[in-house]
């Protein structure tokens, strides 16, 4: 994605962060932030911050762990899990890191922090029909918030995941408004370095990138429960993780992303940035995996993408034809609604991929589609 995540992280962070430090002591929820991504995205406030200008060496499991010279970072996972009561479901649980400024903070006192922190969670039932969202904020002191590297640990209140090691298991518990995730993830394939080994460049400013890596593929086991029901579930993930100060250049509108796993053990990747008044922007780009890691990298000349139905303004269902395969795939989604109505509010959901000429099941995915002003 953009990256996936810097409508959220760049908007809620500034304007939750912000209003943390005085609502959450008084109990009271932040109000939602009103932004537009053009405005949030900006070089203003990058000053002082470390930039993603250059290839650099990825060091595990030392980058799991959080960078704070940066702005802003998340961990993104997203998911397709089968019950053992026989449905499908989709989730979503993500962490955000944003700094209100650069640099140390002095003081002797656990509450000074420039830090901000929120979360996102999220569990699609398809048959049914139903999305449950949910999000928290806070500030990181003393002990609210955090992550760390060793071992690896990312929190907000009492969502949690954490992992130990670079092989070993990885473990989210997220009790969230409507539902809980408790789920056991283990890496089922190597780590790829998205862009220019790892560096992903956004657009053509310099710094105007991000450092991005991907697990596609862990496999996961545990336990869902909605309302009064648990079930346990197996089924794939996909790791993303992203830390910047830059963003999008003021001609960019917002992107269409894709994590494609599919049957045959390649997994696909690829954000459409798209440009004021239509088109898609040079920038835009992918990779293409499989269980040995990265078989190449994937630039806007050799991915098509068309829309091919709308769900209140979103475009949620998409034709797409990856250059050297014969047929095109049909991507869609599970349940239509699976817009995220939060103080950021964006469509992100599980989908099928199917051979547009015979409808054989290629796999399972998730989409984000961020930028749009859906209709009602």
């Amino acid at each position: 994605m953009v990256g996936r995540g810097w409508h959220i992280a760049m908007g809620a962070f500034l304007a939750s962060g912000l209003l943390l430090l005085g609502a959450c002591e008084r109990g009271a929820p932040p109000p939602p932030p009103r932004f537009t991504i053009a405005a949030l995205l900006g070089e203003q406030g990058a000053g002082g911050f470390a930039r993603a200008t250059a290839v650099r060496p990825f060091r595990f499991p030392a980058d799991h762990g959080p960078h704070p010279g940066f702005r802003s970072e998340w961990w993104y996972l997203t998911g397709n899990l089968r019950g053992a009561d026989g449905r499908e479901y989709g989730f979503q649980a993500t962490f955000f890191r944003f700094a209100l400024a650069p640099g140390p903070v002095t003081g002797d006192s656990a509450w000074r922090g420039n830090q901000v922190w929120m979360a996102h969670a999220a569990l699609s039932d398809p048959a049914q029909g139903e999305h449950l969202a949910d999000e928290r904020f806070s500030r990181e002191g003393p002990g609210l918030a955090g992550a760390r590297a060793g071992p690896f640990r990312v929190w907000l209140d009492d969502w949690r995941l954490g992992a130990d090691g670079m092989e070993g298991e990885w473990r989210l518990q997220l009790p969230a408004r409507g539902f809980t995730l408790d789920l056991r993830l283990r890496p089922a394939s190597p780590v790829v370095l998205q862009g220019d080994r790892g560096l992903s460049r956004k657009g053509a400013a310099p710094g105007n990138a991000s450092y991005y890596y991907s697990i596609p593929r862990l496999q996961v086991e545990g336990r869902i429960r909605q309302g009064e029901r648990g079930i346990t579930v197996t089924g794939l993930a996909w790791l993303d993780r992203e830390w910047s100060s830059s963003a999008l250049e003021p001609q960019q509108a917002g992107w269409d992303w894709f994590s494609l796993q599919l049957r045959d053990g390649r997994n696909l990747m690829f954000y459409r940035l798209r440009r004021r008044g239509g088109g898609t922007d040079p920038h835009s780009g992918g990779s293409l995996s499989d269980g040995d890691g990265l078989i190449r990298r994937l630039g806007p000349d050799q991915v098509r993408l068309t829309p091919l139905a709308r769900w209140r303004g979103y475009p949620v269902e998409w034709r797409l034809q990856l250059a050297g395969e014969p047929h095109g795939w049909r991507i869609r989604p599970l349940l239509r609604d699976q817009e995220m109505r939060l103080s950021i509010r964006y469509w992100e959901g599980a989908v099928e991929v199917i051979d547009e000429v015979d409808g054989t099941p290629l796999g399972r995915g998730y989409l984000e589609l961020t930028g749009y002003r859906p209709s009602r």
